[in-house]
C-alpha cells in the first residue's frame, strides 16, 4: 500500500513509519522543513512538503495514497482551541480526497472525559464529537492512545512528571494517587496503527492500551526510585505544570475488543520497566 503519514517525524509517527516500511508498504511523510525532509529521506521514506495549515498540500499528498494516517498535531498546550481547529481542518482536507472510496483515514485521540469510574471501552462514544466519526463516505478509524505512550525518547506526560520531579526535588502524586491511567509502549502503538491501516473497518474505535490501569502513585513511586528522589503527596495540581490537570482524570481503558478484532498483542516493556531502565533520565 501507498500510505501518507502526517507527523511522520514525531515520537509515535517515526515508529509508525518504520513499522509500515518494514511491512513492505510505501510510505510518504509530511515534512514542514528541510531538516524533516532529510530525516525522512535518510530512512527511505518519501517526502511531501507541506503543513497542517496548508490544506492544499494535504490534499495533494492524500490524492495518490491508498491510506492516510494523521498523527500530526500542533501540541500547543496553551491554546487547545487552536490545536482542535487545525486538526479538524486538516482532517477535512484529507477526507475530501478519500470520500467515496474504501481508502482508510486513521486519526488519533485520547481518553479524557470518556468515563469517570471504570475502564473506558471501545464502545464508549466521545460526547464532544472530537473523534471525527461520521465524515461522509470516508472509512474513518480512530485509534485512542493511552496517556503514557512510553519508551526512550518519550516527550509526553511521564516526561513532564519526571521534569516536575527534577525541578522540585520530589516525585509527587496528586491527592491519594489512586487515579488510574493506562499505558502502551511506542512499538506496540505503532504496530496497532499498521494493523488499523491494513484491516480495520470503517468507524472502528481502537485502543492502544497494553496496561489497563496503573495508579498515578505507582508512576510517582517508580520515578522516585529511578531518579533517586523522595516520593510525596501534594494537593496542588499546579505543582506539575499543565499535566497536573490530567492527574485527577480516570484514563484507564480496556483494549480487549481491539486485541480480538485485529489480533494485536502488545509485546513491549511495561511502563514501570521503562522508567526503571532509565527511559526518563535526561
Amino acid at each position: 500500500m501507498h500510505v501518507f503519514v502526517t507527523g511522520a517525524t514525531g515520537w509515535i509517527g517515526s515508529a509508525t513509519v518504520g513499522e509500515l516500511h518494514a511491512a513492505g508498504h510505501t510510505v510518504v511523510g509530511l515534512a514542514r522543513s528541510a531538516a524533516a525532509a532529510a530525516a525522512l529521506e535518510a530512512g527511505g521514506v518519501g517526502v511531501a512538503r507541506g503543513d497542517l495549515d496548508d490544506p492544499d498540500s494535504l490534499r495533494r499528498a492524500a490524492e495518490p495514497a491508498d491510506a492516510v494516517v494523521h498523527l500530526a498535531n500542533k501540541h500547543d498546550w496553551a491554546h487547545p482551541e487552536e490545536n482542535d481547529r487545525a486538526d479538524r481542518a486538516a482532517i477535512a482536507a484529507m477526507a475530501a480526497i478519500l470520500a467515496g472510496t474504501d481508502r482508510p483515514l486513521v486519526v488519533v485521540d485520547g481518553f479524557s472525559g470518556l468515563a469517570a469510574d471504570r475502564p473506558i471501552l471501545e464502545t464508549d462514544v466521545d460526547p464532544r464529537g472530537n473523534e471525527h466519526h461520521g465524515v461522509p463516505d470516508v472509512r474513518t478509524i480512530v485509534v485512542r492512545f493511552a496517556p503514557t505512550v512510553h519508551g526512550a525518547g518519550d516527550w509526553g506526560f511521564v516526561t513532564f512528571l519526571a521534569e516536575a520531579a527534577r525541578r522540585t526535588g520530589v516525585s509527587a502524586y496528586l491527592g491519594a494517587g489512586t487515579t488510574p491511567w493506562s499505558a502502551v509502549h511506542r512499538s506496540d502503538a505503532a504496530r496497532l496503527i499498521r494493523l488499523a491501516v491494513e484491516g480495520a473497518p470503517a468507524d472502528a474505535r481502537l485502543h492502544a492500551v497494553a496496561e489497563e490501569s496503573i495508579t498515578t502513585r505507582t508512576i510517582a513511586e517508580t520515578l522516585g526510585r529511578s531518579l533517586g528522589l523522595p516520593v510525596v503527596p501534594v494537593d496542588d495540581a499546579g505543582h506539575f505544570g499543565f499535566v497536573g490537570g490530567f492527574l485527577g482524570l480516570n484514563l484507564s481503558a480496556s483494549s480487549a475488543h481491539t486485541r480480538e478484532s485485529l489480533g494485536w498483542h502488545p509485546t513491549g516493556p511495561s511502563l514501570v520497566d521503562d522508567i526503571l531502565a532509565g527511559a526518563y533520565h535526561r
